[in-house]
């Protein structure tokens, strides 16, 4: 079976109502090890936000999220683990996201000064080849979700 079946079957077996068509399959992060980290977390319940740079959608030509919004979310290996639902989006600067945003997102010690070291590192990285550049005052999609079905091993 392909990665496409698998993510159907998965979204089948989620009670999708018959009929529907599966919602956008992603996983978390810049590498597999980091996918089924932030994956972990979220199936436990720690991970409950996540941010993206605007401009990464800018660049991609994807249309920003919005409440409501489903995904299947991927482990590292491409394998879909979990169905989440936006609860919430809010756009604001790198230099604005809060504290509890960052402790949302349950990653390291859940603090801001640790949230703003990852996330600047990896922007900086993921902007490196486009006409975009990180900077302090960019605008950070900071979305808030609920999991609805997870598949645990």
């Amino acid at each position: 079976m392909d990665r496409g079946q698998r993510i159907e079957q998965f979204w089948r077996s989620s009670g999708a109502p018959a009929g529907t068509e599966a919602p956008p399959a992603w996983s978390f992060g810049d590498s597999p090890t980091l996918a089924d980290e932030l994956l972990a977390l979220t199936l436990r319940g720690a991970k409950t936000a996540m941010a993206s740079a605007q401009r990464e959608f800018e660049v991609d030509g994807a249309p920003l999220p919005h409440t409501g919004d489903l995904a299947i979310v991927l482990d590292g290996g491409g394998e879909p683990r979990a169905l989440i639902r936006t609860t919430e989006v809010e756009i604001v600067p790198f230099d604005e996201v809060t504290a509890e945003h960052a402790r949302l997102e349950g990653e390291g010690d859940r603090s801001l000064a640790y949230w703003r070291t990852e996330h600047e590192r990896a922007w900086r990285s993921s902007l490196a080849n486009t006409p975009y550049e990180f900077d302090t005052r960019m605008p950070v999609v900071c979305e808030r979700f609920e999991l609805l079905f997870p598949v645990t091993r």
